[in-house]
C-alpha cells in the first residue's frame, strides 16, 4: 500500500473531535509550600539552602565552590561568577563546576523548578554543569503540577524544563549512577 493510500485511509477514519475534560483543581494540601518543596527535593537527592538575599548566596558560593569554574547569567552574582559564556560556543561549558540560574517557580509536590531558555542563558547550561543551583523565591512555589501547567500553559517560550534533583539512573547493571545525563548535584536557593 502506498503512503498516500495509508494517509487517505487514516484521514477518512479519523474520529470526531471531543472537548478536553475539565480537570478539577485539587487545591493546596500543604501547610507550608516552601517546607514541602524542601522536603521533597532533599528526599530525591537535592539540597535546599534558605537565604534572605543575594549576599547570602554569594557567601555560600564562595565558601562551598571556591576554585571551581562558576557561571551565571544573574547580574546580582556577576562579581562571583563568570557571565562571558553567554555568547560563546556551548562546548566551552564542558568544565563548569557550578551553574547558577534563576528558576521561574518551584513545585511543592515534586520539588521541581521550571526553567525556560530565557533563564538558562544557553540550553546546555543546566545540564552540563557538575552542580546546578537554581534560585527560587518562596513566594513563587505552587502546590501541584496542575498549578504549574496552568501557569505555563499560555506562556510563550521556545524551550523549558522542569528540573528536580541531580541527574540519576539505575539502568546500568541495576546500580544507581549520579550525573549520568546531567548534573551530579542540584542546589536550590530558596529566597524570601
Amino acid at each position: 500500500m502506498s503512503r498516500e493510500k495509508i494517509l487517505a485511509a487514516v484521514a477518512k477514519n479519523k474520529p470526531a473531535l471531543t472537548p478536553l475534560p475539565e480537570i478539577q483543581n485539587f487545591g493546596n494540601p500543604y501547610a507550608d509550600l516552601a517546607e514541602q518543596f524542601k522536603s521533597v527535593l532533599t528526599a530525591i537527592g537535592g539540597e535546599v539552602v534558605v537565604v534572605k538575599d543575594w549576599d547570602e548566596i554569594k557567601t555560600y558560593i564562595e565558601t562551598h565552590f571556591a576554585g571551581q569554574r562558576i557561571v551565571t547569567n544573574l547580574t546580582a552574582l556577576s562579581a562571583t561568577a563568570l557571565n562571558s559564556w553567554l555568547n560563546s560556543d556551548p562546548h566551552s561549558l564542558e568544565n563548569v563546576g557550578l551553574a547558577v540560574l534563576q528558576g521561574q517557580f518551584g513545585v511543592a509536590e515534586n520539588g521541581s523548578v521550571w526553567v525556560t531558555e530565557t533563564e538558562m542563558g544557553q540550553r546546555a547550561a543546566p545540564f552540563i554543569a557538575e552542580t546546578l543551583a537554581l534560585v527560587v523565591k518562596k513566594s513563587e512555589i505552587v502546590p501541584k503540577m496542575h498549578d504549574a501547567y496552568t501557569r505555563i500553559g499560555s506562556a510563550s517560550y521556545g524551550f523549558g524544563a522542569f528540573i528536580a534533583g541531580p541527574s540519576k539512573t539505575a539502568d546500568i547493571e541495576q546500580s544507581l549512577v549520579l550525573g549520568a545525563h546531567g548534573p551530579k548535584s542540584m542546589l536550590a536557593f530558596l529566597m524570601d
